[in-house]
């Protein structure tokens, strides 16, 4: 397959994990998710054993849509990359077929939409910033915070694109992240989330504002360093990645001894919402 971006994407403000093929331009959808929401499954594992019934009955029936799915690699809910069964738009549709539920018919126009968003958005990058922000409101956050997180996305995106630059593959954004998070922050990223509580939640979508600020930081400070030592590989990225951490971990630092509390919040996304009303 083509270069490949994945993704979050929301129905009825439940998460699917996605993956665009750039050079196919197309979607691929994680099966479970889909199938977790159809079936109101309440948890991930409940969804993926539907799923795996769902996938031996159409093996028997001689389906061949579960013969064309293949696996990607997606973020699992310990922020590692995992192998999990996908389906493009037309696969997903014939296997929601085969679901009863009410929510077939919406979740059918809600995948038209999406496939029509992701071109469009090619077309104008700009209308991928106006989604994450009508996502954001819609999820009850203040504008200041949006404010910050649509600003979090744009430095994450120019750090990605200079570890691209390097030669950083796949699997080892997961470590860079990994590595700039505990130099700033003093643990990793799996570490950080088990201290909010967390489990598939995305972090940065639970972190105060002056949390979203030393994440900014850090990765503004690696964008800049890496560009001007331009490293190669993963092992002068860490480097790289360390130094732009450390200047936010000092900043951190300092901001701790002036206000006397910590700048690392247990905080998490509710509570960022009602601290924010």
């Amino acid at each position: 397959m083509g270069d490949k971006k994945t993704a979050i994407k929301l129905f009825e403000s439940k998460e699917i994990r996605t993956a665009w093929d750039a050079e196919k331009e197309e979607w691929y959808f994680s099966i479970v998710d889909a199938v977790g929401i159809l079936t109101d499954s309440p948890d991930y594992t409940t969804g993926r054993k539907y799923w795996n019934k769902l996938k031996q009955r159409l093996k028997e029936e001689g389906s061949e849509v579960v013969t064309n799915c293949h696996q990607l690699k997606l973020p699992a809910a310990d922020g590692k990359m995992r192998l999990t069964d996908v389906a493009d738009t037309t696969q997903l549709l014939r296997i929601i077929q085969s679901i009863p539920s009410p929510k077939a018919e919406p979740f059918k126009q809600w995948l038209a939409m999406v496939g029509s968003q992701r071109l469009d958005e090619t077309a104008d990058p700009e209308l991928a910033i106006q989604r994450a922000l009508y996502t954001y409101k819609k999820k009850g956050y203040s504008d200041k915070w949006i404010s910050q997180r649509l600003k979090s996305i744009e430095f994450r995106k120019e750090l990605t694109d200079e570890w691209d630059r390097a030669g950083i593959k796949d699997l080892e954004y997961a470590i860079l992240t990994n590595e700039l998070t505990k130099a700033w922050a003093g643990m990793t990223t799996g570490e950080y989330k088990a201290y909010k509580g967390l489990k598939k939640e995305s972090l940065r979508d639970n972190m105060t504002n002056t949390e979203l600020v030393l994440n900014m930081l850090a990765e503004v400070s690696t964008t800049e360093i890496s560009r001007a030592t331009s490293p190669k590989g993963l092992e002068p990225s860490k480097k790289v990645v360390q130094q732009g951490g450390a200047i936010a971990r000092n900043a951190r630092k300092e901001l701790e001894e002036k206000t006397g509390k910590s700048a690392i919040s247990k905080h998490t996304a509710k509570d960022i919402k009602e601290l924010d009303k």
